[in-house]
């Protein structure tokens, strides 16, 4: 499908971020993109400076500010392709996909499975039909030759990564369905280890530690701020894209100071 203008136009902004990053930082990359006029402008208010997480101090976090009916979820499909090829030069990733309600995440994610709908055809074109789609309840479907050969998607809630709800998707439990992934893995610093310290548990959790997935958040002002660092840290992302339509401006939140693109006009 054809992007529209501003839609081109964002992403041509995002890939000159990773590309920068790759160079001076996030934080350098930062200030070089807002330094550019046209994007400094649509910037005032927005963001004062970059914010880095020190639970994940490497990790590039970029907003997308894209206005309402603005098509976010196909720019988040092809936001996957800009950061794997300029950031990761990777060409399968891992993506974790976090939606802010269950009942998101379920379109997001019949959407994604549906080889005819513009979301998925987006991936399809980019990753040349090398995708799998999993919403987190399948999560233990996965096997080490889809991540091998393919672009995996998983689709999920944050609420699934709160140590308050870990008894819903038990992201962070060891299960022997996912041992096959761990027997090929010859390190797993940082990781969480069972109890009695004999490996790393075998957990869909420490499955994306190692694989450093990018993670892609939709509505960002309704689910980044419930994302805490010490989640953040078990995830280990490689790059966060954030897309919404409101920004938060509240200077306390994590959020600030994230690069922002508006595109409206």
């Amino acid at each position: 499908m054809t992007l529209k203008a501003y839609q081109q136009s964002t992403l041509d902004v995002l890939k000159r971020f990773f590309e920068a990053c790759r160079i001076m930082g996030a934080e350098e990359a930062y200030r070089k993109i807002t330094s550019e006029k046209n994007i400094a402008a649509r910037l005032a208010g927005l963001c004062k400076k970059y914010v880095r997480w020190e639970s994940i101090p490497n990790t590039p976090r970029v907003c997308l500010k894209i206005p309402t009916g603005g098509g976010k979820t196909v720019l988040a499909a092809h936001a996957t392709k800009v950061v794997s090829d300029t950031w990761l030069e990777k060409e399968y990733p891992v993506v974790l996909w976090f939606t802010p309600r269950d009942m998101i995440r379920r379109q997001t994610c019949e959407a994604l499975k549906n080889p005819r709908h513009p979301y998925r055809m987006a991936l399809d074109e980019k990753f040349d039909g090398r995708v799998r789609i999993f919403d987190i309840d399948e999560k233990f479907m996965i096997r080490p030759t889809d991540i091998e050969n393919n672009a995996c998607v998983i689709v999920s809630t944050n609420a699934a990564f709160s140590k308050e709800d870990t008894s819903k998707y038990n992201v962070y439990k060891d299960n022997e369905n996912l041992e096959a992934h761990f027997l090929k893995m010859s390190k797993c610093d940082g990781m969480e280890m069972k109890e009695d310290g004999s490996r790393a548990k075998y957990s869909f959790a420490n499955l994306l530690f190692h694989h450093r997935p990018i993670m892609i958040v939709d509505e960002a002002h309704n689910v980044i701020s419930e994302l805490s660092q010490e989640t953040q840290r078990r995830i280990n992302p490689s790059a966060i894209v954030e897309l919404t339509a409101t920004p938060l401006r509240d200077s306390r939140l994590p959020y600030d100071g994230t690069v922002c693109v508006d595109d409206e006009d």
